[in-house]
């Protein structure tokens, strides 16, 4: 489990590609990795995985070929960066909200406006069925930063970025088209699931 706080940013050194696994090779900060041992979980641009092995400041993890299509992780290449947050453990702050590292689809980004220090950026989801989950001032997972949803219309909506979320994440880097991951908020898809389920029942 995660809450959308990113720890720190992360580089990718090597990318081991075959069939139905790519195999990722990642420099961490030592901040970063204090403790962190194989088989636990952190999230890579949101997505969560497991660590398979360990050396030194480098970390490898597998990723299969389901998460790469559904994901932005297939088309990273070396030297990129990525956002990196370790798992919660009891007794942590919940910055953001709580997130799974379950990516649900990707989006593009389809413009990115500069207001004083800040950005404001639109994204256009890959899948806009999902689109009913959003929600004006509600919660959204994009590339693991734990962000308010803006204004929506029929296919887009827009992210409210400040100067502190633009200096320790990968987000003040990303350039219109870039496609980012996006995990929508458990408990709202919950909400809007069962209401209509119950609807549904109601007019059978």
């Amino acid at each position: 489990m995660f809450t959308g706080i990113v720890h720190g940013i992360a580089t990718i050194v090597f990318i081991e590609k075959k069939k139905n696994i790519y195999t990722f090779t990642v420099e961490l900060s030592s901040f970063l990795s204090k403790n962190l041992k194989v088989g636990d979980s952190i999230a890579y641009n949101g997505c969560c995985v497991t660590i398979q092995n360990i050396n030194n400041s480098y970390f490898i993890c597998d990723v299969i070929k389901e998460t790469l299509k559904i994901t932005n992780l297939g088309m990273l290449s070396i030297g990129d960066n990525i956002n990196v947050e370790r798992s919660v453990k009891y007794g942590d702050e919940i910055g953001g909200h709580i997130i799974s590292g379950h990516i649900i689809t990707t989006a593009k980004i389809s413009n990115i406006l500069h207001v004083n220090n800040s950005y404001v950026i639109w994204l256009q989801l890959k899948n806009n069925k999902l689109i009913k989950y959003l929600f004006y001032k509600g919660f959204i997972c994009v590339d693991g930063i734990s962000l308010t949803i803006g204004k929506i219309t029929q296919n887009e909506f827009c992210i409210n970025i400040i100067p502190h979320t633009l200096f320790v994440t990968t987000i003040g880097s990303k350039k219109i088209n870039d496609i980012m991951n996006i995990e929508i908020d458990f408990y709202t898809q919950t909400i809007v699931d069962t209401t209509e389920r119950l609807l549904k029942k109601d007019f059978q």
